[in-house]
């Protein structure tokens, strides 16, 4: 009982330490996380166990966090490794429907075009240490970059190689505006086209069946041996997104692909939200350095999807009339799967109640997950 008591009081007086501030802020925004899953439905999966690692890595003795605690365990396994973005991506491939993508092949350059915000970010990034003498090195300043790429697995991937200093900050501005573009997406879009242009159809005809199985088939195999043979530093991400998806297409292994489009990618999910929460330990992660990288993120959200939206203006002054492209369909080249399309589907109802664009924003946004692994892989092959 005595025992007990002195942990009790020895919690209860970190708290009442000149930094103790810090690890009761951290627990507030911990609970602010899990309140917004719950309240809000904001992303669930991803917040919910986001909110709950950060509540429990900064508990004052904590012993999760510790040298055996199971989340320190849980970071050496998935994260170090980087086995929890490798085992997601073969979820997200066995989910993902590449038939749009090959009735629109244009969508397939608003995946590349949504890419803006990697750029964009990398220089702020270089940037900042103008301002900041030596805050980030170019290493560092490329793993914030892929912030941009809005993909989480790839932004975990090259942050544990290139940043683990800033991991949590990275991993954390990543999900936390993967989760907010219902909120980043709709004022850019708007920003940037005319209530005619987002009532713009698309009449172009997407079913499944025209598709041929074997094109289906070929297609993961052939991408991923391009890939790995231009950029061999991809070969884990990309060849894990096709696997996915070449058990999804194949027809032979229906139970491996539901697998993993179920049970595979959400125990990854959860392991990979609570993992990440851990990393935001107050000492850590209230710092200048997370509150500059937080800011560049948003920024290279808000410029993917301009990039993507600009690009399908550009591309509207050379297509026939009839073949026009709805502009918002532009902001699906990111790669937050399947979330932006349904974004952009339901701003084009809220215009015109009979338009639907779902399809061809898929496509873009599937090139947009295609598309942000290859800008990983340019950043690994330029830096690594």
């Amino acid at each position: 009982m005595t025992a007990v008591l002195n942990n009790f009081l020895e919690g209860v007086l970190a708290f009442a330490e000149p930094s103790g501030w810090k690890y009761a802020l951290m627990i507030v925004i911990g609970l602010g996380l899990i309140m917004l899953a719950i309240a809000k439905n904001t992303e669930p999966l991803l917040l919910l166990p986001i909110g709950f690692g950060c509540i429990l890595c900064n508990i004052p003795l904590s012993h999760a966090v510790g040298a055996d605690g199971f989340l320190k365990v849980l970071y050496d396994a998935g994260i170090a490794t980087e086995l929890f973005p490798v085992l997601l991506f073969i979820g997200i491939g066995a989910m993902i429907d590449f038939g749009p993508l090959f009735m629109q092949p244009v969508t397939l350059f608003f995946g590349a075009a949504a890419q803006l915000g990697i750029f964009v970010a990398m220089l702020l990034a270089v940037g900042s240490n103008f301002i900041f003498p030596e805050v980030f090195t170019m290493r560092e300043a490329a793993a914030i970059g892929i912030i941009g790429a809005a993909d989480g697995p790839s932004a975990i991937f090259i942050g544990q190689l290139f940043a683990p200093r800033y991991m949590g900050s990275i991993m954390v501005a990543a999900y936390s505006y993967m989760s907010l573009v219902p909120l980043i997406q709709p004022p850019v879009v708007r920003a940037l086209t005319t209530s005619k242009e987002r009532r713009i159809r698309m009449t172009a005809s997407f079913e499944k069946h025209k598709i041929p199985k074997h094109v289906r088939i070929l297609f993961p195999i052939v991408v991923t041996l391009v890939a790995g043979i231009v950029a061999p530093m991809s070969t884990s991400l990309i060849g894990a997104l096709m696997f996915g998806n070449l058990i999804r297409e194949c027809g032979v292994t229906e139970k491996l692909s539901q697998t993993a489009q179920n049970e595979l990618s959400g125990l990854v999910t959860l392991l990979l939200g609570i993992t990440i929460g851990s990393t935001m330990r107050a000492q850590d992660f209230l710092t200048p350095q997370t509150a500059l990288i937080m800011g560049i993120g948003l920024l290279a959200f808000m410029f993917d999807t301009a990039g993507g939206v600009l690009f399908a203006k550009l591309a509207n002054l050379f297509l026939p009339e009839d073949r026009k492209v709805n502009p918002m369909v532009g902001a699906c080249g990111i790669s937050a799967f399947p979330m932006s399309a349904r974004v952009i589907q339901r701003m084009a109802q809220q215009e015109d109640p009979s338009n639907f664009i779902l399809m061809p924003a898929i496509g873009a946004n599937v090139a947009g997950q295609v598309g942000s692994i290859i800008a990983a892989a340019m950043i690994l092959s330029i830096f690594g």
